[in-house]
């Protein structure tokens, strides 16, 4: 069967007909000397790369004083490699008027380091309207730091040039000025600058609209944009889909990005995957990203490999990353090199973590450094470090600075600790008593009890124990057993203490006998005297003997007088 031969389509076939018999009627006219025709057909020619063909035509047409031609006959002796009599022939085409030759002579201009000259002939562009020359002139004016290259990123932005409406967003977002500067990453992104649909994503993940951030982000990704291949990794995770987020994180470990290399490690350490984890760890340092060396310092203390561990910890130290200064100070104070430590924590403390200023404060606090160690909480205090604020709280507590006190309580206990929680709501239970005349009162104010309660939800058994004699006082027994409960079984022998006397009221001595003896462990006098009454009602004097001297060991003096009573007449009981 005979090859069928290959037809355009008509539409195209009757294009392709009208361009050949365009330039046939041009090279004519050329031929016979228009000087229009034999720009216009070198002009065509030099499109196509037909140097060789386009340079008779262009150089014909300039001798008739062609602006056109003298502009584009220097592009083609440019393409050539010659630079300096390209640039003669642009010099006639801009003083003649053309905005491209005047660009093309500043960017010469530019390129052999005579910024005046280049600064004079892209203004010359500029100021024609020509777009590229706008943009070229807001480069050099930008390089050297002038004002003035806001205007011109601006004209040429308004001309459709992407770079310059992306070098415009980042001038309006370094003043602050986010509305405009969306406005002009929007434009640039539009025609797929894939840093300006980073920047952005950025810009409306930090607002809080990550759809259309995934979507910036996902077209910069296409690009080839890395970080934004990582930034959508990050915003996968957090809706939960962990496979497609690694699978960007990859790409961008691939590309070279540090930060999804460290991600990448994170997730293979979190799935129990510590050589892969490894693998991208070092990925990520080899990429320049120091968090690489601290991610593996974290990850071989996790292992048990101090030594190993100590070794990433100082590679990131030495290059300035804070937290890997501060985790190295920990693990010298943990092997006891208390001086080897705070350099390191004063180190990191100067760059700003605050874990390193509560550190050395807890330093200073050990060696009855009080003054120091005040100066290091109050400083991480007021980074907001929960713990350090009620260290503060506690020293102005101690110095009669109650308002102080309730301030920085606050700021500890919104932070999440639970001591602090409990501390405050004493605080403010006082306050209340003394205002009211209740010092007897087991009762205390609203604010007092969701300050007990929210430590007491957070663990703090001295909050559940006084949660639990609140309730108890009011008649609510099943409540009370809760929260002594939880403290009993956390270890406080309080809490213990009292379930024991609230099981003992409810007739479930048995169980209260078994509270107290854990109370009595724990060192609390009361409940062995319990214990000692208990087991001398039921005829057990031995065991009764017993416990009144562990009774009397713990005290309190009231305790002790008790016991001692119940020991003289167990003893007598015995003797008898």
């Amino acid at each position: 069967m005979p090859a069928v031969p290959f037809e355009l389509p008509d539409e195209d076939a009757l294009a392709l007909r009208e361009e050949a018999e365009i330039e046939a009627r041009t090279r004519r006219a050329a031929e016979h000397g228009d000087p229009g025709a034999m720009s216009a057909l070198g002009t065509a020619m030099l499109r196509r790369g037909d140097l060789d063909g386009a340079e008779p035509y262009l150089r014909a047409a300039v001798q008739h004083g062609d602006r056109a031609a003298a502009n584009n006959l220097g592009l083609l002796l440019h393409q050539r490699g010659y630079a300096d009599e390209a640039a003669g022939w642009w010099r006639i085409a801009a003083v003649a008027g053309s905005a491209s030759a005047a660009h093309a002579l500043g960017r010469h201009f530019r390129e052999r380091g005579d910024e005046p000259g280049a600064e004079y002939w892209l203004r010359q562009a500029a100021e024609s309207g020509h777009a590229l020359g706008a943009y070229a002139l807001a480069d050099l004016l930008d390089h050297r730091r002038d004002s003035a290259a806001e205007r011109w990123f601006h004209a040429a932005a308004e001309h459709g040039h992407r770079e310059a409406s992306y070098r415009l967003a980042r001038i309006c977002a370094a003043r602050g000025d986010t509305h405009e500067a969306e406005q002009w990453f929007r434009q640039a992104a539009a025609r797929r600058h894939r840093r300006a649909a980073l920047r952005l994503g950025n810009l409306l993940e930090e607002r809080g609209e990550t759809k259309e951030a995934a979507h910036w982000y996902l077209t910069a990704a296409r690009d080839g944009e890395a970080k934004a291949a990582c930034a959508l990794g990050f915003l996968l995770r957090d809706s939960g889909d962990v496979d497609q987020a690694a699978t960007w994180w990859r790409r961008a470990a691939q590309a070279g990005d540090g930060n999804a290399a460290n991600a990448l490690g994170a997730l293979h350490a979190q799935e129990g995957e510590p050589q892969t984890a490894e693998r991208w760890y070092r990925a990520a340092l080899e990429a320049g990203d120091v968090n690489g060396a601290y991610n593996l310092g974290l990850l071989c203390a996790g292992q048990g490999r101090a030594a190993q561990a100590e070794q990433w910890y100082r590679k990131a130290a030495y290059a300035g990353h804070r937290e890997a200064a501060n985790a190295l100070a920990v693990l010298l104070l943990q092997h006891g090199d208390a001086d080897g430590a705070e350099p390191w924590f004063s180190k990191a403390a100067e760059a700003g973590s605050i874990d390193a200023a509560f550190n050395l404060g807890i330093l200073h606090a050990g060696r009855d450094e009080q003054k120091a160690a005040r100066a290091w909480y109050e400083r991480a205090a007021a980074a907001g470090h929960a713990e350090a604020a009620l260290q503060v709280a506690i020293a102005l507590q101690r110095d009669g600075d109650h308002h102080g006190a309730e301030r920085h309580l606050r700021c500890a206990a919104g932070g999440g600790s639970p001591e602090a929680a409990f501390r405050l709501g004493a605080l403010l239970d006082g306050r209340a008593r003394e205002r009211e005349g209740a010092e007897g009162s087991e009762a205390f104010g609203d604010e007092a009890a969701e300050w007990y309660e929210r430590a007491a939800r957070q663990g703090h058994s001295r909050a559940q124990v006084r949660l639990g004699m609140t309730a108890a006082q009011r008649g609510d027994v099943q409540l009370a057993a809760h929260w002594y409960r939880l403290a009993a079984e956390a270890g406080s022998r309080n809490g213990a203490f009292n379930l024991g006397l609230l099981l003992a009221r409810e007739g479930s001595e048995p169980e209260a006998a078994l509270w107290w003896t854990r109370a009595a462990d724990a060192g609390h006098g009361r409940a062995a005297l319990r214990l000692a009454l208990l087991s001398a009602r039921r005829g057990q004097l031995a065991e009764a003997q017993s416990w009144c001297s562990r009774a009397m060991a713990c005290g309190p003096a009231e305790v002790t007088e008790r016991a001692a009573r119940l020991t003289a007449a167990v003893t007598q009981e015995l003797s008898a």
